[in-house]
């Protein structure tokens, strides 16, 4: 049965953990809070970062203005300072000549992902790319999704691959299972305990689940 396959794109489509990290230590210095080592800033990859900005002494009135900071380094440089994983291509590729539809679900801004999709020449593989809001009307995982369906219509064969529990969480908002991959930002146990329904620990792995 042709499925309708969402993927998330920070940690599971690409690498992106140096320009996001990079860009939120621009934004604690611009505040003079410490900055901590830079495993401890790897939670900022995939969740919405007004959320996670307060976990690093940003106050809840200065959140706006630490994403300001952040966009001012991410929007020119940060962005690109990202790698599409080993074998993704490929996936893709394998996907779309198998009949399944793809689609971008991100916590990104939806304008930031498809220029970084075109960039590393993987927007052609998707149906549709749905991001953030830059106003932050949709920002959360769940409101990503929504959009998505409200455009696309859901199928019974609907299915979300992600490298963190808001994946989880924001796809089974919607009664979509996920299909969690171990090489991205989150934990596996959040993502087991958060309900995926499996973990791909290789990208050979998640097509041969995929494609069965």
């Amino acid at each position: 049965m042709r499925k309708a396959i969402l993927f998330d794109l920070d940690g599971t489509l690409t690498d992106s953990g140096e320009g996001i990290i990079n860009c939120a230590i621009a934004a604690l210095k611009h505040f003079g809070l410490p900055v901590p080592a830079r495993e401890e800033m790897r939670v900022f990859v995939g969740p919405p970062l007004h959320e996670t900005f307060l976990k690093f002494g940003v106050k809840p009135e200065q959140t706006d203005e630490a994403i300001r900071v952040y966009r001012e380094r991410y929007i020119p440089i940060g962005k690109f300072e990202n790698t599409p994983y080993p074998g993704i291509r490929e996936l893709l590729a394998s996907l779309k000549t198998a009949g399944h539809k793809l689609y971008v679900a991100t916590s990104k801004p939806e304008t930031t992902s498809i220029e970084i999709l075109e960039h590393f020449d993987l927007a052609k593989y998707f149906d549709c790319i749905c991001g953030a809001s830059m106003d932050l009307s949709r920002y959360s995982k769940e409101d990503v999704i929504a959009y998505l369906l409200e455009q696309n219509g859901q199928a019974d064969n609907m299915v979300m691959i992600g490298d963190t529990k808001f994946d989880v969480l924001g796809a089974k908002k919607h009664g979509i299972p996920t299909v969690g991959v171990a090489w991205g930002y989150g934990e596996v146990k959040d993502m087991e305990e958060a309900g995926a329904v499996k973990i791909a620990y290789t990208m050979e792995e998640l097509q041969t689940y995929l494609l069965k």
